[in-house]
């Protein structure tokens, strides 16, 4: 299979498979415990009709959103996500250019692999900062602050992983930063030599948002180790409060789930919360974000953007999110099978392949712009 064979989200999916050790991709493809939570994300949209309107005339299709106070030339976003160069070489460089060529926002992790200001001061798209809280108040004060200085518009900060979910494939090969693999993990490595040449022959592997505080290189602190031992989970209503307050901006929390947390996160001036269940990688057994959109944005949608990831894998399931209410989608598997599989022309592909989706569905739909899909769209079996 090439790239150009790939039309869908399963297509870039088996390329990645192909072209990575098992290992990592069992990093990307894996979830926590049974997986469960994982295929409900996208079941959730499966178990929504669409119902289209006809001669409306739609010769000219608006998907511009704009969310967090960002123009969107679409209504899907590149979310962040941590280790992108252990994916692919090029890592979050490849996404950013992508991002900008299609007019839309990217994302930069605390686990990135690539610095806020180099990717800040090449790119003019919407940028956020995926931020992690933890015990070291210095430090998170200190990553806040050179979000700031490379200009960063959104702050986005994850609370749903103070402490890493049970992500049994990453065990079951010893999956680690750096690597601690199992005899099976080195096999897997062994069966795809082209992407050891890659990783060696590249520009040494580093997470320099971390580098300066945090010793993540030299021992073996895995990725699970990082999210048990380095964040914080005594954070609190009031520890947030105290950096929203800080950042004095487009400040978002992502692993909104319930309309309570919701209503505080606008208690607290928060601009805009992202319902996620982190891709189905931390609570096993938890609700998709689809399930809990309507009764969040009938709660707070008029007083903060509401946003939703988790489960996106076509131009149908973007459309009956806007149709709920949610502002903007977004999205990480979407983008990171194409980058592994192919860099910077794979995930400028599944872009574009997301944009031509959602343009031709608007059309079928008798939709012109986003503002005119509503509930009315939808039926719910």
């Amino acid at each position: 299979m090439r790239l150009k064979d790939c039309h869908n989200f399963q297509d870039f999916r088996k390329l990645a498979k192909r072209r990575l050790p098992g290992p990592i991709f069992n990093y990307i493809d894996g979830a926590a415990d049974d997986e469960t939570t994982y295929d409900r994300n996208t079941q959730a949209f499966r178990d929504c009709d669409l119902v289209p309107n006809v001669l409306t005339g739609v010769a000219d299709i608006d998907m511009s959103v704009t969310v967090m106070g960002q123009k969107l030339d679409m209504p899907i976003y590149c979310s962040p996500t941590a280790l992108q160069r252990l994916f692919h070489h090029d890592g979050e460089r490849a996404v950013a250019a992508a991002a900008e060529k299609y007019g839309t926002m990217f994302g930069v992790s605390s686990l990135g692999t690539v610095s806020l200001a180099e990717v800040r001061k090449k790119h003019k798209n919407p940028q956020c900062y995926q931020f992690y809280f933890h015990k070291d108040r210095g430090l998170n004060r200190a990553m806040m602050e050179s979000a700031k200085e490379a200009g960063v518009e959104v702050m986005m900060l994850t609370v749903d992983s103070i402490t890493g979910g049970n992500r049994e494939r990453d065990l079951r090969t010893g999956f680690s930063i750096p690597f601690r693999l199992t005899l099976g993990g080195v096999a897997q490595f062994v069966m795809k030599p082209m992407w050891g040449i890659n990783y060696v022959t590249h520009e040494k592997f580093a997470m320099p948002q971390l580098d300066e505080h945090v010793d993540m290189g030299s021992g073996a602190l895995s990725i699970s180790r990082y999210f048990t031992e380095m964040l914080d989970p005594s954070m609190t209503w009031d520890d947030v409060a105290e950096m929203v307050k800080f950042w004095d901006g487009q400040y978002c929390l992502k692993g909104i789930m319930s309309v309570e947390d919701a209503k505080r996160a606008v208690d607290i001036g928060c601009t805009g919360i992202i319902l996620s269940n982190h891709g189905g990688r931390q609570l096993d057994g938890s609700r998709a974000p689809f399930d809990q959109l309507a009764e969040i944005v009938d709660a707070v949608g008029d007083k903060i953007d509401v946003i939703m990831d988790s489960g996106i894998q076509r131009g149908t399931h973007v459309l009956k999110a806007l149709s709920l209410g949610a502002k903007a989608v977004g999205g990480g598997r979407f983008y990171l099978y194409p980058l592994a599989a192919a860099g910077q022309a794979g995930v400028e592909r599944a872009l574009g392949l997301m944009r031509t989706e959602i343009e031709r569905d608007m059309r079928l739909m008798g939709c012109k712009s986003v503002a005119d899909l509503s509930r009315a769209n939808l039926r719910f079996r």
